[in-house]
C-alpha cells in the first residue's frame, strides 16, 4: 500500500471510532461539533502506526489514539475562547464558542479533557488482561503532555507571559511544549499500546521520543510560514493573525527562507531518530509522513 492511501485508511478507521463518542446533545453535541469537525488526525495516527511499528497492531492503539485527539481538540476550544486567541474559525468552521456561547465551549473542553483519561483508562483490546500497566502508563504520559509541564505551560506563554516579544530559544522552549508534547505523547502512547506483545523496549520509547520532537518543531514553524503564506480557505482559518496580535513567531525572526530550511532539517533529523529504535515493524509510513507534513499547506 502506498503512503497516501494507508495514511487515508489509518484517518477513515480514527474518524469512524471518534464519531462513536458523544452521541447526545447538550453538553455532548458542543463535544462532538469539535471533535469531528475535520482535521488530519495527525496524532491518532501517529499512535497507531507506532504500535505497529512495534511490533502491535493499529486496532490495539485506536483508543489510546482518539484520546489523544480528544485532548488536543479541548485544547483547541480553549486557545479559540475570546481571552486566549479569540479566533471565530477552526477547520473553516465557527468556533465552538462562537456556536455554542463561552460558557458551553469552556465546559465542552473541559469534558474533552476527562474524556481523554477515561478512554485510555477504559480501552480494551488483545492485551486487555495485561493491560492495567500499559493504561496506566499511557495515561501518565498524557497527563504529562497536558498539564502544567507541558500543553499549557506552552500556551501559558505564547497567549500570557510576561507580554514581551521572545527570543528564538524562548520560541522553541514555547513551542517544544505547546506542540510537541501532545505529539510526543501520542508516539509514546502508540509504543505503549505494543506492551501486550512484547516488552517495551527503551530504543523504541527514545525513538518516538526524540521523533516527535523534531516533528514538532517542524510542524510548528511550517504552522508559522503559513500563517503567513497560506490560504485562508485551504488552512481552515484566518491567515495573519500573528502579525495582527503581534506574536513573535519564528518568521518574524528568522524570514521564510531561513524557515523553510529549518523545517526540512528538524524533518531529517525526525527521519534520523526512527533508526535508533529496535523496531519489530517497518517505519517507512513514519518517515513519510514527516515528509508530507514538511511540505503540507493546511
Amino acid at each position: 500500500m502506498d503512503f497516501a492511501r494507508e495514511l487515508q485508511a489509518a484517518q477513515q478507521m480514527v474518524e469512524e471510532r471518534l464519531g462513536q463518542f458523544f452521541s447526545g446533545g447538550g453538553l455532548e453535541e458542543a463535544m462532538r461539533y469539535s471533535l469531528l469537525a475535520g482535521g488530519k488526525r495527525i496524532r491518532p495516527v501517529l499512535t497507531v502506526k507506532f504500535c505497529q511499528a512495534a511490533g502491535g497492531t493499529v486496532e490495539e492503539a485506536l483508543d489510546f489514539g482518539c484520546a489523544v485527539e480528544m485532548l488536543h481538540t479541548y485544547s483547541l476550544i480553549h486557545d479559540d475562547l475570546p481571552c486566549m486567541d479569540n479566533d471565530d474559525l477552526r477547520r473553516g468552521k465557527p468556533t465552538n464558542h462562537r456556536v455554542f456561547g463561552e460558557c458551553v465551549a469552556t465546559l465542552a473542553g473541559d469534558a474533552l479533557q476527562a474524556a481523554a483519561f477515561q478512554t485510555v483508562l477504559s480501552a480494551g483490546g488483545t492485551w486487555r488482561h495485561g493491560g492495567g500497566a500499559a493504561k496506566a502508563l499511557a495515561a501518565r504520559i498524557l497527563a504529562e503532555a497536558a498539564g502544567f509541564q507541558g500543553m499549557c505551560a506552552g500556551q501559558y506563554w505564547d497567549t500570557l507571559g510576561d507580554g514581551k516579544p521572545h527570543t528564538l530559544e524562548e520560541l522553541t522552549e514555547i513551542n517544544d511544549k505547546k506542540t510537541g508534547a501532545l505529539l510526543r505523547a501520542a508516539c509514546m502512547m502508540g509504543v505503549v499500546a505494543s506492551l501486550g506483545r512484547r516488552a517495551v523496549d527503551d530504543s523504541c520509547m527514545d525513538a518516538a521520543r526524540d521523533y516527535a520532537t523534531n516533528l514538532g518543531l517542524a510542524f510548528q514553524i511550517r504552522d508559522d510560514m503559513l500563517d503567513v503564506v497560506g490560504d485562508a480557505e485551504e488552512f481552515g482559518k484566518p491567515i495573519g493573525s500573528d502579525v495582527s496580535n503581534e506574536k513573535t513567531t519564528y518568521v518574524t525572526l528568522l524570514g521564510l527562507e531561513a524557515c523553510e530550511a529549518r523545517v526540512l532539517d528538524y524533518t531529517r533529523r525526525a527521519k534520523a531518530a526512527l533508526k535508533s529504535g529496535a523496531w519489530q515493524g517497518d517505519t517507512d509510513f513514519l518517515a513519510a509522513l514527516a515528509d508530507s507534513l514538511a511540505l503540507r499547506n493546511r
